[in-house]
């Protein structure tokens, strides 16, 4: 009985060697953390006047993507007039007016052109925008028609189309919004699609001895996140995105080199690396040098000092990962804020929006931790667990090289 309990044990922990290892693969081919665009419909008697707001790293998916200045290719102009339509009673509404691009921050285009509708029946919109190159693309669209409140609805690859007008024809009807479970269902998709977050969270439970310290790391993280998830899309704070997606880069860094510095002894050289790299950064930023604010970098330098200070001189390190969980969910609970914010909800909408986005967040939280925490045990009581060592040593590694390359990106792209 004994041996056939081993033999399981084996099993299950090269599954989770497979697992590991799968992820660390997805994490490092993922170029873009996340696919999403918006658009707005401003409806009237005559057609609809469309905004269409994407991230210029996802027009980079396409050939002749990139737009520069005041130039739209026409390429580009035929495929989104194409791809996100209006349609009325099942035909497209021809174009009025040709795309333009407006003026907008560096990293995004702001495009918008004009439809006529003059068919009868109902109207839809559909949306087919990067499905053939990113098939988990989202796309937010907003519609403010005569005598109703805005409406949003979520475009995906298995629901394109968004019916706007009820039965009785009388404009866009207020169920026809997300629902509570559709934000559930973005916050899922949005974590899933975030290889950086599950990154995070991956290196937080790597070295866990315990389903105690599982427990109070995730719950840490989880009030950190949802704080500042609540505060961005309420509007009360707007940091900087560059800022905060280079952020939690150098956040699975950090975690990932305090998984190496407490299974190799707390060896001194692990923190001065870092808090080095980080001071030369500091510098450079105070030259004119990257994308990251000098002040931002000084206090993450004096952070790593501080808390690789403590955590050498601390008798029992799991508690203080708990504080790090904390402080470092506050920055990702901004990243989890983007795409929220770019819907730009009215306050009515935005509570169950919050609320059913963070349920979602969390779920693909835990299908993350009950999927490898299992198997994390079973190495650990195979031969001594010098198997698990060898596969949180491994996994540090990996994920400290794929934090870094997303740090000094983000902070210098």
């Amino acid at each position: 009985m004994r041996a056939r309990g081993r033999h399981r044990a084996t099993r299950r922990a090269w599954g989770g060697l497979l697992v590991a290892a799968s992820l660390v693969c997805a994490f490092q081919a993922q170029a873009h953390t996340r696919s999403a665009s918006y658009s707005s419909w401003v409806l009237d008697s005559e057609g609809a006047t469309v905004t269409l707001r994407i991230p210029q790293i996802e027009l980079t998916r396409l050939p002749w993507g990139h737009v520069r200045g005041a130039h739209l290719n026409p390429h580009l102009a035929a495929y989104l007039i194409e791809r996100l339509e209006l349609l009325s009673g099942g035909e497209p509404c021809p174009l009025r007016r040709m795309p333009r691009v407006l003026v907008s921050r560096p990293d995004r285009a702001v495009i918008e052109w004009r439809v006529d509708c003059a068919g009868e029946g109902p109207q839809e919109i559909r949306s087919a925008l990067l499905h053939e190159v990113a098939p988990s693309h989202l796309h937010f669209a907003r519609v403010r028609a005569p005598g109703a409140g805005p409406l949003e609805r979520v475009l995906t690859t298995a629901e394109p189309g968004w019916r706007l007008e009820s039965e009785e024809g009388d404009g866009a009807d207020a169920s026809t919004g997300s629902s509570l479970w559709s934000y559930v269902m973005i916050g899922i998709e949005h974590i899933g699609t975030g290889p950086d977050h599950l990154a995070f969270v991956l290196a937080l439970i790597l070295i866990a001895a315990r389903l105690g310290e599982v427990a109070t790391v995730i719950t840490g993280f989880t009030i950190a996140h949802s704080i500042t998830l609540a505060v961005a899309a309420l509007g009360l704070a707007k940091p900087e995105s560059q800022e905060i997606g280079a952020l939690v880069g150098l956040s699975i860094v950090l975690v990932a080199a305090e998984n190496a510095f407490l299974l190799g002894g707390r060896p001194r050289s692990i923190p001065r690396v870092i808090v080095l790299g980080l001071g030369a950064m500091a510098l450079l930023s105070a030259l004119g040098i990257g994308g990251i604010g000098g002040i931002t970098l000084a206090g993450m330098t004096l952070f790593a000092f501080c808390y690789f200070g403590l955590l050498g001189r601390a008798e029992r390190p799991a508690r203080l990962r708990v504080a790090i969980a904390f402080a470092f969910g506050l920055v990702h609970g901004f990243g989890f804020a983007g795409v929220l914010v770019e819907i730009a909800l009215p306050r009515e909408r935005l509570v169950p929006a919050l609320l059913g986005f963070n349920l979602g967040v969390e779920v693909g939280q835990l299908v993350l931790v009950a999927a490898l925490w299992p198997l994390l045990r079973d190495l650990a009581r195979l031969r001594d667990g010098r198997p698990h060592r060898l596969v949180v040593e491994a996994g540090s590694a990996a994920l400290c090289s794929v934090g870094l390359f997303w740090f000094l990106t983000r902070a210098f792209g």
